[in-house]
């Protein structure tokens, strides 16, 4: 009987949009998998950008091809990563519009995503991400795969919505894609059939619980911005550690949930080398270089740790 597989990427921003596309590279072949043919595809944030590209029919390939600008790149990744949103926030607005996020977040014992509440309104552009997610989309506004789902929180409740889902109320994928993406504090809310919604990453950083009760026997995580077991750290990583050590924590919660229910998980996550490449900002388009260097190198092992240790 054939394995019922989703697959879930996580948030990460810069690097890990790039460590990721390595790791489904690496994932397809120690698999013998077409990653696209997940039976649901859940992204958040950056993973939103790559479930969207995946649910469109590019390949962890076509990925790698427009980060390493190849010869005969596809035409709509190239011109996406080569935009970039800048290594910091812009001066934000003097206003609180997710403090929805402070409540529930202290309620499920996350401090980032109750602080996330507290951060002022961003007033970053993400145009690039709109024209994204608009140029990968079919006739109806959304991907070819059925299940492709972009998750984003409301602002006003903390509630995550998985767009593209059944529940959801419907998005284009461009309007998805800037909402999973509307990290509190860098870019402003955006809003869908009346509800102000920001990135996803601020409650929870990879929303796997979110397949609990789908028809799937085994979840493929992939979470550039967690660490299983924690990693050490000196200077400005120190900061870098803090939040990757919570969302660890409720990526934790979501496994064992998920494990409870007989689900297998296969956890792949970035490890010392890399985040050494990485360096404590999310966002430095200077270590996308080395930061793939350090992917390829060390995530041959660690997928095959991973699927090793993978358990119900």
């Amino acid at each position: 009987m054939a394995r019922r597989r989703a697959l879930a990427i996580g948030c990460g921003g810069t690097l890990g949009f790039a460590w990721t596309a390595v790791a489904l590279r690496v994932l397809e072949e120690a698999l013998d998998w077409d990653v696209r043919t997940a039976d649901v595809l859940v992204g958040t944030s950056a993973g939103s950008e790559i479930v969207a590209a995946l649910g469109s029919g590019r390949t962890p390939q076509h990925l790698l091809d427009a980060l390493d600008e190849a010869p005969g790149a596809d035409p709509v990744l190239a011109a996406h990563v080569a935009v970039h949103p800048g290594a910091a926030p812009p001066v934000p607005a003097p206003s609180l519009p997710a403090l929805g996020l402070v409540r529930p977040g202290l309620s499920r014992r996350s401090p980032y995503s109750a602080l996330a509440g507290l951060l002022p309104r961003g007033r970053g552009d993400a145009t690039w991400l709109r024209a994204y997610g608009d140029a990968l989309a079919g006739p109806d506004g959304w991907v070819d795969h059925p299940a492709t789902w972009l998750v984003a929180a409301d602002a006003a409740t903390g509630t995550r919505v998985a767009f593209g889902s059944a529940d959801a109320p419907s998005a284009t994928l461009g309007a998805a894609s800037a909402a999973s993406w509307a990290i509190p504090g860098w870019f402003p809310p955006v809003e869908i059939a009346g509800r102000r919604y920001v990135d996803g990453g601020a409650v929870s950083s990879v929303s796997a619980d979110l397949l609990l009760g789908q028809a799937v026997d085994e979840v493929v995580v992939v979470a550039p911005m967690t660490t299983e077991g924690g990693v050490p750290a000196r200077g400005l990583d120190r900061i870098e550690r803090l939040l990757r050590s919570q969302m660890t924590a409720v990526l934790d919660r979501e496994v064992a949930r998920l494990r409870d229910a007989g689900i297998r998980v296969v956890r792949v996550e970035p490890g010392p080398a890399e985040l050494a490449a990485m360096g404590p900002n999310f966002m430095d388009l200077g270590r996308r270089e080395a930061t793939l260097a350090a992917a390829r190198r060390h995530l041959p092992g660690r997928v095959a740790a991973a699927l090793e240790g993978a358990i119900a």
